[in-house]
């Protein structure tokens, strides 16, 4: 089914295991042809364009043109202190009383009321344009930076969401995207609280070591992974708009796990963009050609975009997305929707 993969060393080429200081992957490190300093286009699926020209046919659910995979990365439940000062000074200049109290007040009245346990809030946008999300927590003890939180906090948070009908992954930890024993005890940490089986996963950092990370990951159980993507920019990093089983090149095999490429981040796409007109138009342009190409387009929004007064453009850029995917008539659901859907769909790559 996926023989013509290993021949495709065009493909293969755009991966590569160079990053910055957190093994994250850059527009650059992916694209840039070192001998003739040469910076491809990144916001056109070609590799899928080339695809489709072969005879790669996608139907999606209800005749749908294309599909929108979201995606939520749970980094912080409770604001760090930078967060906090930031929300307050914005909350000042804005005139806005109420986040003012919501941010300062939220130690002293109670772990409960902090601004970041939102998931309701984010579910209840989504379902107005008929959508539903995927929720990735973390469960891992270290991390560079600050201790993040104890997955037991979030487990009534958790049956929330999946009650509702929206889905939990998992959220590897910065030190686990390369390391099976991590990846597992982190998996049955996060089962054990949301007290059910998880298929899906995205590494902290976008960490991803090509392919050992996709052998660890379907060797622990996970269904799909959806950290294939770049950490500074918006746009299709291996020039695929579809989901792809990826092929193991030493083992001579194609894996059994499912990766769903990731196109846009909410902080990728403020650094490259500089407006939200020009966030809106990028994002714009990569939607579109997943509509000309039958794909998916997957976005991520951390949740605590959603309640930070310093990042309300970035909120507001979320909404006009689900809009104009809504009108457009988009299937625009769960990473979980798409890896059921695409695992029992007859798709053939040529």
């Amino acid at each position: 089914m996926y023989d013509s993969i290993k021949q495709r060393p065009d493909i293969w080429n755009r991966f590569t295991d160079k990053g910055d200081e957190f093994g994250q992957h850059s527009y650059v490190d992916s694209y840039c042809d070192l001998e003739k300093h040469d910076v491809r286009e990144i916001f056109s699926p070609d590799v899928s364009k080339a695809f489709l020209e072969n005879g790669l046919e996608v139907e999606l659910p209800e005749e749908k043109k294309f599909g929108v995979c979201l995606t939520h990365d749970i980094d912080d439940i409770y604001p760090p202190f930078q967060h906090t000062l930031l929300s307050m000074m914005h909350s000042v200049k804005d005139a806005d009383l109420d986040q003012f109290k919501k941010h300062s007040l939220w130690r002293v009245n109670g772990k409960r009321h902090s601004p970041y346990l939102n998931f309701n809030e984010i579910m209840d946008i989504e379902d107005k344009f008929g959508a539903k999300s995927s929720f990735y927590f973390l469960a891992a003890e270290k991390d560079p930076r600050r201790f993040r939180y104890n997955i037991e906090d979030v487990g009534s948070y958790m049956g929330d969401i999946v009650d509702r009908g929206w889905e939990v992954g998992l959220h590897g930890g910065y030190y686990s995207y390369d390391n099976y024993d991590n990846i597992i005890h982190e998996k049955r940490k996060l089962e054990n609280a949301l007290g059910k089986p998880v298929i899906g996963f995205r590494n902290h950092y976008l960490r991803l070591k090509i392919s050992e990370s996709w052998k660890i990951l379907s060797k622990a159980g996970f269904k799909y992974d959806t950290t294939l993507g770049f950490n500074n920019v918006a746009g299709f990093r291996n020039g695929i708009c579809h989901p792809f089983r990826p092929y193991h090149i030493e083992d001579g095999k194609v894996l059994d796990i499912l990766e769903i490429p990731l196109n846009i981040m909410d902080v990728a796409l403020f650094e490259q963009a500089g407006s939200f007109r020009q966030a809106w138009e990028i994002s714009k342009q990569i939607l579109d050609s997943g509509e000309k190409y039958n794909g998916i387009i997957t976005l991520l929004w951390h949740n605590n975009t959603f309640s930070s007064p310093y990042l309300k453009e970035w909120k507001k850029l979320y909404v006009k997305i689900l809009d104009y995917c809504n009108q457009k008539n988009a299937w625009i659901t769960s990473c979980g929707d798409i890896y059921e859907w695409w695992n029992n769909a007859d798709v053939n790559y040529p």
